[in-house]
């Protein structure tokens, strides 16, 4: 029984399967097929942007995909490689190849593994929404500039990874642009664009892949336009069942123990874009359906699946928003749909090959440009500009950081902005104030009644939290202010205090002590009285000097009043 309390560990494949019935079977079936099929483009589009290849994108959406059906804690989450990984990817496969990628996705695995362990899955859920849509929206710019190579048919071979550089390349080669490949990619974005217009059921990205690589295929034969590339002119295709193999890094610069040190960031990054990233999507998925995920037990099946994938040379994964939804509008009910849907692609990766091969590079980028787009959150960002000006600019500098340098240092310095602008507000909402001969007390706003402060007594009223932010306040009211013999500090609104609040609260006592002032603390809340017990403040001010409010507190007063012959 202990056990089970502290690894939080339930997969939801093994809860559904108590209770499963044939009519969901039929109904898991058929969303697995087509959530099978609209997964095709986008695990090819994804493997290519990311600087792999198809077979990689494939075969992490068939493996990763069915791990995180198996052993994810959400009923209907589809896994598998997405978009947000893709400029990760490309820069650790830029600067370490494909043996670093394994090495970084793999610590990543663990990294979500120990999150899920430690019981991290509610905590993910409280990353600001500025940083989000910051980072995503950055994404999605970097997303579609990795495109415009293949959507204008440039050619260019080396493209550089850097954003601006890669433009001012663009326009260096754009009088190479290849008119019938623009067209191409223009009219598949035309496409995907106007498709959910007339059908919900069929996804316009595969329809777009089909029509546009017939188009090719004609175009070729009958018209001799050889100028389009197509995946098969630039990669190796897939031919035959994932095979298991070791990871192949290159240590001619170093050991792998600073191999390993050099990707911790990436590794890192990579694990918190796919907990957050995965859990966003388990709770979309939460509030469609009416049930909820195990997000720990989903940290741990996202870890899983990265640790498992890049022995089979496979990229990272995570839960995928677009075809999560796609399984529960077409009625999937358990994981089974998701495992479905990772033997549709198996199937792809077995038998359709060459016609895999036969698709258009500009198709593919327009593929991805669509996909940019809907990441971009451009209505969201519109309405929070018009809403919160803080916000705005935690999201526009981690957008800026995320296009320019990298998605880590955005996420650090946007976290790092996001607790500074609540700390600000948290330090102005708190209020310290001196009251002396008279005081004004309010019982919920039924009515107010006004109490006399005994002689020599002033009473210190802290409203909002304490902690470093306030105390430093705290700190310079008491210096500045005509100490009287007593002191009653009232606490009644105070919810919590930090270290930072404790140490200058005692330090108060002290130097009052000290001086032989007496201190009376007032309305001190339970879990706050706990702290100052742990601190030895209660000790120090004494049990009778603790009062439940501020009618005792005064009574106290008056006691030592005349005890001092005031």
């Amino acid at each position: 029984m202990k056990a089970k309390k502290i690894i939080d560990f339930r997969p939801k494949f093994f809860e559904t399967m108590k209770n499963y019935s044939r009519e969901k079977f039929s109904a898991d079936v058929m969303a697995g097929i087509i959530v099978g099929v609209v997964a095709i483009p986008l695990a090819i589009a994804f493997g290519i942007a990311s600087g792999v290849g198809p077979t990689e994108g494939l075969v992490t959406a068939i493996i990763a995909g069915m791990l995180i059906s198996v052993f994810g804690g959400s009923k209907v989450q589809i896994g598998g490689p997405t978009g947000a990984f893709i400029i990760i990817i490309y820069g650790v496969v830029q600067q370490y190849g494909l043996g670093g990628l394994a090495i970084a996705t793999i610590m990543a695995g663990i990294i979500l593994v120990v999150m899920g362990l430690c019981h991290m899955g509610s905590i993910i859920k409280y990353m600001p929404y500025p940083i989000i849509i910051g980072f995503t929206g950055g994404i999605a710019i970097t997303i579609f500039s990795t495109q415009i190579n293949d959507l204008l048919g440039l050619g260019i071979s080396n493209v550089p990874a850097n954003f601006i550089d890669k433009w001012i390349c663009y326009f260096g080669n754009i009088s190479g642009i290849d008119w019938w490949s623009t067209a191409m990619g223009l009219l598949s974005i035309a496409l995907i664009a106007v498709t959910p217009k007339f059908s919900k059921k069929v996804p316009g990205s595969l329809l777009a892949i089909i029509v546009m690589t017939i188009v090719a295929w004609l175009l070729r034969e009958y018209a001799g336009v050889t100028s389009i590339k197509t995946i098969g002119d630039l990669y190796e295709l897939p031919s035959g069942l994932p095979e298991f193999r070791l990871p192949v890094i290159d240590l001619s610069e170093g050991s792998l123990f600073a191999t390993i040190q050099e990707l911790a960031p990436v590794a890192f990054t990579i694990a918190m874009l796919g907990a957050i990233e995965s859990l966003l999507s388990a709770m979309v998925a939460d509030g469609v359906i009416g049930d909820s995920h195990n997000s720990n037990t989903e940290l741990i099946g996202q870890g899983i699946a990265n640790i498992v994938v890049p022995f089979f040379g496979g990229i990272p994964a995570t839960g995928a928003i677009a075809r999560t939804m796609a399984n529960i509008n077409n009625g999937g009910k358990t994981p089974v749909a998701g495992i479905v849907h990772t033997f549709v692609l198996l199937l792809v990766l077995l038998l359709l090959g060459g016609i895999v091969g036969q698709i258009p590079m500009p198709c593919l980028a327009g593929v991805l440009v669509m996909v940019a787009y809907n990441m971009s959150g451009w209505r969201t960002i519109l309405s929070m500009y018009r809403s919160s000006m803080s916000g705005t600019g935690v999201l526009f500098v981690t957008l800026l950081l995320t296009v320019f340098f990298d998605l880590t240092l955005a996420i650090e310095v946007g976290l790092v902005m996001a607790i500074v602008i609540v700390l600000k507000r948290l330090s102005e909402s708190a209020n310290i104030q001196v009251v002396r001969d008279r005081m004004d007390v309010h019982h919920d706003g039924e009515h107010d009644e006004t109490l006399d402060i005994p002689s020599g007594t002033e009473v210190y009223e802290i409203e909002g939290p304490f902690f470093f932010g306030v105390a430093n306040k705290f700190d310079e009211l008491t210096r500045d202010s005509d100490s009287m013999p007593i002191r009653v500090v009232r606490m009644r609104k105070v919810s919590f205090i930090d270290s930072t609040g404790l140490h200058d609260l005692e330090i108060f006592i002290k130097s009052s002590l000290k001086e032989g002032r007496a201190v009376i603390l007032s309305g001190v809340h339970e879990n706050v009285e706990k702290s100052l017990r742990k601190a030895g403040i209660v000790k120090l001010v004494g049990k009778n000097n603790v009062c439940s409010d501020i009618y005792l507190a005064l009574e106290r007063a008056q006691q030592i009043s005349k005890e001092i012959g005031l």
